[in-house]
Formats: structure tokens, sequence, C-alpha cells
């Protein structure tokens, strides 16, 4: 119950935080140089086209006035429509944030497998050469800027090796799987379609890669540390002193006390990772938000970079959310009044 209302109060919390995201948005959006509807018509547009333009979008209009449609709008789920190509924002967003989602939790989910488990054999053989080992591969993934590993890898698993497409979601010819969640790793497993799963999978493993490389080095460290530090603890000294094994000391006890430490370091990742995906969505071609949102801001297109930073929003707050009720399953002494 105490968990219910606490969940309910930071979903009402939502409310004042996107009126405050969409205002800031709002109006750095129209005080960028420039001008959105020179360009959306053309260079041999007319002026009385420009104009015609600018009072179809609303933009004619003063902007205290503007911002109470574009939030009237949005009550009722209308996201608006793009200056440049006239498409619905929501129908973009639709179409461009699974794959956003799909590279971001793949990247998370390569990030996690490999770092926290070398987190814990790094703190196991603490200052010996096995740590050592591990606390250098972490420093070395860290260093490199992801632009560089996306052209590295690019031309080594793609030109020189053959093994991984050089971009784009899927193959062109290809048909992909039915549409049932957007994320086609997901849809061609419910769908029972291993083909295209092979395909997906082939497109999304080093873009995600690539994107996971700094917080595989992020995991390895955080979790490191949150292992030492349960491992100094004197009940952890008692289960060893009495001879349960090792291995479920480390299971048991150590992990899911180290475990509050290490979630928090994944959540706050998954934003950053979606936040971060521009650029290696640009490289690789990735048809998602990263992408849109780069063609978006390069024409001054405001209604598209309001929805995209909206819908930021509200993931990363309902990102947080979440882990914040994981914290108590994980923890039955954590309640939320």
């Amino acid at each position: 119950m105490q968990n219910g209302r606490y969940l309910l109060r930071r979903l009402l919390l939502l409310i004042p935080l996107l009126i405050g995201l969409s205002l800031l948005t709002f109006s750095i959006s129209r005080v960028l140089p420039g001008d959105p509807v020179g360009l959306a018509a053309g260079p041999q547009a007319t002026q009385a086209i420009k104009d015609r333009l600018r009072a179809d979008f609303g933009l004619d209009q003063p902007l205290p006035l503007q911002y109470v449609r574009y939030m009237a709008g949005l009550l009722q789920g209308d996201w608006g429509s793009s200056l440049y190509s006239r498409r619905a924002v929501a129908d973009d967003l639709r179409t461009y944030f699974p794959a956003t989602l799909e590279l971001t939790l793949m990247a998370v989910f390569i990030a996690a497998v490999a770092g926290i488990p070398a987190g814990v054999f790094s703190a196991l053989y603490r200052d010996r050469l096995p740590d050592q080992i591990v606390r250098l591969v972490a420093l070395f993934f860290v260093s490199f800027p992801a632009f560089w590993l996306a052209l590295v890898f690019q031309s080594l698993f793609g030109l020189t090796l053959d093994w991984f497409p050089l971009g784009k979601r899927f193959d062109v010819l290809a048909t992909p799987p039915t549409a049932i969640t957007g994320l086609y790793v997901l849809d061609s497993l419910l769908t029972l379609d291993w083909k295209s799963l092979g395909i997906a999978l082939s497109h999304l493993f080093v873009p995600a890669l690539v994107l996971a490389f700094g917080s595989l080095a992020s995991n390895t460290r955080i979790t490191r540390s949150a292992v030492l530090d349960v491992l100094e603890r004197d009940y952890v000294r008692m289960e060893r002193s009495i001879g349960i094994p090792e291995r479920v000391v480390i299971g048991k006890y150590v992990l899911r006390n180290a475990l509050i430490a290490i979630l928090t370091v994944v959540a706050l990742e998954f934003g950053w990772l979606m936040a971060g995906a521009v650029l290696v969505e640009t490289i690789f071609d990735w048809p998602g938000l990263g992408l849109y949102a780069v063609e978006s801001s390069l024409r001054l297109d405001f209604q598209p970079i309001m929805g995209i930073t909206i819908l930021y929003g509200i993931v990363f707050s309902l990102v947080n959310i979440a882990t914040d009720i994981a914290y108590s399953l994980i923890d039955p002494r954590i309640r939320y009044g």
C-alpha cells in the first residue's frame, strides 16, 4: 500500500516536470537563429508562400499563445506536425522510438552481462594480477570515444571480416518481422521468425557494442567497489568462518547486498545511453530518435524537437520510478511512506 501511494505521488510529479521541460525546450527552440519556415519552404518560395506556411503552423502568433496551443494539443494526444515533412510527430515517434529503445536495451544488456561479472571477479582477486588486468581493460574501454570505435568496428567487422552489416536496422531486401512491439528482436521471438531474428541481431550487435563500451567499464568499476564494500562486512566474515561455501556467500549474500548500488548505476546508464545514442545512430544510419533529432535540429524543425525532448523526459522519469520500486523488492527494509 505504501509503495502504491509512493508510485502515485511520483507519477503526479511528472506533470510539473514535463511542463517545465516543455517550457524550457519551447523557449530555447524559439530563440535559436535561423528561419525554419524558409528552410521548409525552400529557396524558391515567395514571401507569400512563407507567410501562408507560417500562418498554417501558427508561427505568426505571439509566443505565449503558441505555447498554450501546443500544450492544449498535447493534452489531447496531438504532438503537432513536422514543419519540414508535414507528418504527425506522434507517428514519427512511434516509428523511431522502438529502434532507439531496442538499441539502448541491447547496449545495457551487453554492459551488464559483461561488466558485472568482471567487477565481481576483480573484487575477489583484489590487488592481484587478475584484478589489475580487469581494471586495465576497463580503463581501455572507457578511453576511446564512441565515434572512433564505431568507425573502427565498421571497418573491421563490416569491411575487412564481413561478419556484420555496416549499418541500417534491417536488410533492405528482407521483410521485417510482424510488428507487435516495434522491437525487431522481440517481435521475431514472439512470432518464431528465426530468419528475421538473425538479421535483426546481425544489424543490432555492433552498434549496441559500441554504445555499451563506456557503460561496461562503469559497471565493472562500480560492481568491484560495491562487492569489496560488502566483503568487508562482519556478517560475510562470519558466514565464511562457519564454512558456508564461497559460491553461496558470493551469490546469496554479497551480490544481493551489492545489488542496490549496481542497479542504481545501470538505471542511470539507461538514460545516458539513450541520450548518447545520437552519435552511434548517425554513424550506423540507425533509424532511431537520435538520427531523427539530428535531422530535425539541422532543419530547425521545432515540433519534432519538442516531441523528442518530452518523450525522453517521460522515459527517464519512468525508469527512475521503476528503479526506486525495484529497491524495495531487492531489500524489504526499504519502504516508501
